[in-house]
């Protein structure tokens, strides 16, 4: 029997918190140590797409054609260059559009859930990379999602944005989706010289305790620099410490889910 990949949505309605980084360099990593990865761009800003080396003005099938039924996500899903057991399903700005025209439609919440169904027997793990906001599109997502990833960037307002989406994950499992769970809360943009940095992460690990992951994510140049050269940063720059980073939170994120697949 095929196994079925567990499927892991990243989600913070707060912009700029590393949670497009986080999907891409999580990943690839991941990927990079011998598990088959697919990347969901649910975001039509279209960051891990571009991120990824996709050219999203290239004319080819995206999210946005799965979601109106023009096309199978598998007709959709696209390699990504240089990592063979990583590949993308990417996005547009179209996928605007789907808030709209799924408004009165029965069961809007579960598009996404349904047409990755096909292809989880092909992968070990899938990210969905959902937009900064907590709309139909991430709604989606969290149906979708065996469970959630929440990168928290070490400042004060991240705390308070924390609570409405815990409300929003407690929401969707209550309504749609009994299985979903927090799988873990990364610190991104950790800055050990500042104490609001440590006042950030002894209250968030004060209130989440073990679902907090002991890997954290510091401020890195090569990190910022590797999207606009299409790649994850074990490809752009892998000595980097924000591709070391990412990658023992692979491990740690593997550890995690030891009870799970073959490669």
């Amino acid at each position: 029997m095929t196994t079925q990949a567990k499927v892991i949505a990243l989600a913070n309605q707060k912009g700029g918190v590393g949670k497009t980084t986080t999907t891409i360099n999580l990943a690839a990593s991941v990927a990079a140590l011998g598990k088959r990865v697919l990347v969901v761009d649910s975001d039509p800003q279209g960051n891990a797409s571009s991120g990824l080396g996709y050219d999203n003005n290239n004319g080819s099938q995206h999210l946005y054609h799965c979601y109106t039924e023009e096309v199978a996500a598998a007709s959709a899903i696209v390699p990504v260059a240089e990592m063979k057991r990583l590949a993308l399903l990417p996005t547009h700005v179209d996928l605007i559009g789907v808030e709209v025209e799924l408004m009165n439609v029965t069961q809007r919440e579960r598009y996404l859930e349904r047409l990755l169904a096909p292809v989880l027997g092909d992968y070990d793990f899938v990210f969905i990379d959902c937009p900064p906001s907590l709309g139909l599109l991430t709604i989606n997502a969290l149906t979708a999602a065996d469970a959630v990833i929440i990168p928290l960037q070490c400042e004060y307002f991240a705390l308070e944005g924390l609570s409405q989406l815990v409300r929003t994950i407690r929401l969707v499992k209550n309504s749609y989706n009994k299985r979903l769970a927090i799988e873990g809360l990364l610190l991104t943009m950790f800055d050990g010289r500042n104490r609001l940095t440590h006042h950030v992460s002894t209250e968030v690990q004060t209130h989440f305790k073990d679902r907090v992951y002991k890997t954290v994510i510091p401020r890195n140049i090569r990190l910022s620099e590797a999207p606009s050269h299409g790649k994850p940063a074990l490809l752009y720059d892998r000595k980097s410490t924000g591709a070391l980073s990412y990658l023992q939170l692979g491990k740690e994120f593997l550890r995690n889910n030891s009870s799970g697949r073959a490669n």
